[in-house]
């Protein structure tokens, strides 16, 4: 790894070396491949269970599987992850196992319908969709430690902001392709499985992207032996420590700055459920006019390909703007970067309810677009500089709490507010998620960056 100038250290270590671009791709580009995954299921669940004959009130106590495997792998994975030292790695063993599970649900979620005759297909598709995302944390967790463990304060927010970068190019090209192969002939009438070809085939190029992008992740990506690691940090805090007591004393010994971030989580992360879970069926009742038994129309299966292809656009946006956001945090702060972008998301999924054409969809997720990149990236550098360097995988898998515990109070009161307050319409269900993400713009002013005041405190020593 190419060595240049410091940034900030604990005194008597090593400064850590600054990294290429070249070298912060290639080890962020499994995310790629993971967030192809994500926005297959992000885009298709809804409609995949619905077609296996879930009801929409129903559909977030089946996307709570999601968050609740997600608050229990990912601190346990980070906690792990800090201690694992062998040939291949420290956190490339855990990525490379979660990538090969993630294909085998990838691959058997839109069959389970083949199996119908022995175990109803909607409890097999809820197991798969619980299998997916436990194995997506434990592929995505490593990742985020990754960044932090290589690079220096300094480069953090380029780091993750090429992560993101990398992050909305795999989300565009998977939400895109149901729509892709169904203008290139795939079917979209349910067959045999209930799954219309078009999605069963997303799938699986989703598994063999999936797969691939790891892959050059773990190939083509150096991670430090525990003697340099202990030559740049200082000896490994998390050595010699296990067991899931010390994952609890890490969490009462959280700092400051987490617990700052955990409100604004709790408030972006609330919403982004509600997007996911209910933009599909919200649209297709609000803006296509459906009514009654519509889930296996061919109608629906139109306005889920809009859906998806709309969710790609937010992606294509927040690929963009990553690359803006460490010019952005220059002049507005992390702070107010992040708040900016929060502000435009909200503003976007508000405005979905003033829709009447389908096309104008579009225009909706360029804010929602810009709210994902900065969620993606803002809360992870703000954090990151808060962090023991040696407690890094556990922090980073506990701030998934702040993630999940969200969606898990979303997936038990969302169903039942969508049918009994808001009279089965999703669409308002999307307007509160918006005035969410406006809460959580309020919320991030207030939190304190202490990497931000280490950052200029070096400046002011140089």
């Amino acid at each position: 790894m190419a060595s240049s100038n410091p940034s900030a250290i604990a005194p008597g270590f090593v400064p850590k070396p600054r990294l290429s671009l070249a070298q912060i791709f290639f080890m962020s580009f499994g995310f790629l491949g993971i967030q192809f995954g994500f926005a297959l299921q992000n885009g298709n669940t809804s409609r995949i269970l619905r077609s296996f004959g879930a009801d929409v009130e129903q559909l977030p106590m089946f996307w709570i599987v999601a968050p609740l495997v997600g608050m229990i792998v990912q601190p346990l994975i980070g906690h792990y992850s800090d201690r694992t030292w062998n040939r291949l790695g420290r956190r490339k063993p855990y990525f490379l196992t979660g990538a090969l599970f993630s294909a085998a649900a990838l691959v058997f979620l839109p069959n389970s319908g083949a199996v119908s005759s022995f175990i109803p297909a909607l409890w097999i598709g809820a197991g798969m969709v619980m299998i997916m995302d436990a194995s997506f944390n434990v592929a995505m967790e490593p990742f985020r430690a990754l960044v932090a463990d290589n690079l220096p304060d300094t480069q953090r927010t380029s780091g993750f902001a090429v992560q993101t970068f990398l992050i909305g190019v795999g989300a565009v090209v998977g939400s895109e392709l149901p729509s892709l192969l169904a203008r290139n002939g795939f079917s979209q009438e349910a067959g045999a499985t209930g799954v219309a070809d078009n999605i069963r085939y997303a799938f699986y190029i989703g598994a063999a992207v999936f797969i691939g992008a790891i892959l050059v992740t773990v190939f083509f990506t150096k991670e430090y032996s525990p003697a340099e690691y202990e030559q740049y940090h200082g000896k490994n805090e998390a050595a010699g420590k296990d067991g899931i007591g010390e994952i609890a004393k890490d969490f009462a010994r959280m700092p400051k700055t987490m617990k700052q971030l955990g409100l604004v989580q709790f408030f972006s992360w609330f919403a982004l459920f509600s997007m996911w879970v209910f933009t599909t069926d919200a649209v297709a009742t609000h803006v296509y006019g459906l009514s009654g038994d519509y889930a296996k129309t061919v109608a629906y299966n139109d306005a889920g390909n809009k859906v998806s292809s709309a969710f790609g656009v937010y992606n294509l946006v927040a690929a963009i703007y990553a690359l803006f956001i460490p010019l952005m945090a220059k002049f507005l702060g992390r702070k107010g970067t992040h708040a900016f972008s929060l502000i435009a998301g909200g503003v976007g999924l508000i405005s979905i309810y003033f829709i009447k054409d389908p096309a104008m969809l579009t225009y909706s997720m360029v804010g929602v677009g810009l709210a994902w990149a900065s969620i993606l990236a803002m809360p992870y550098v703000i954090l990151s500089g808060s962090i023991p360097p040696g407690k890094l995988g556990i922090y980073m898998g506990i701030f998934n709490f702040f993630i999940t515990l969200p969606q898990i109070i979303n997936g038990i009161f969302g169903g039942w507010i969508v049918k009994h307050i808001y009279g089965g319409q999703p669409i308002y269900a999307i307007v509160l998620a918006g005035f969410f993400m406006l809460c959580a713009a309020v919320s991030v002013l207030f939190v304190y960056d202490e990497g931000a005041v280490k950052i200029r405190l070096e400046k002011i020593n140089k």
